[in-house]
């Protein structure tokens, strides 16, 4: 009965050791931080690119360290970081658009207005 005893209480303690997952878990976050960076995150949004960064090499750092259950949490977040990144430069770029439409109009007015008068509206 010690036996038995013995052999359950060392397979709970084998069912809770974290399992190593995939090299291939970085590959998600990797792609992220390249459309990231091709969307222009490098300009628009550095501090996410940044942190993006930071958490892929953290999670590398824990998969070297055998912490493998934060590495699935740190590539998430790098994901999240670059998905960020994306989203804050095509706000920026629309942005940028809007801006020199809007100048444009200004300028456009401004001369309908210098050839037809005031009274152009």
């Amino acid at each position: 009965m010690k036996f038995i005893s013995v052999l359950v209480v060392c397979l709970f303690f084998a069912a809770c050791t974290a399992v190593q997952p995939d090299p291939e878990v970085f590959e998600p976050a990797e792609a992220a931080i390249k459309a990231a960076e091709a969307a222009g995150g490098e300009e628009f949004a550095p501090v996410e690119m940044r942190f993006a960064r930071e958490k892929l090499a953290s999670a590398r750092l824990a998969m070297e360290k055998q912490k493998y259950e934060v590495v699935v949490y740190l590539v998430d977040e790098s994901e999240i970081n670059s998905e960020l990144a994306i989203e804050k430069s095509r706000t920026a770029k629309s942005r940028r658009l809007v801006n020199e439409k809007r100048k444009s109009n200004e300028e456009l007015d401004a001369s309908l207005r210098a050839t037809f008068g005031d009274e152009f509206k």
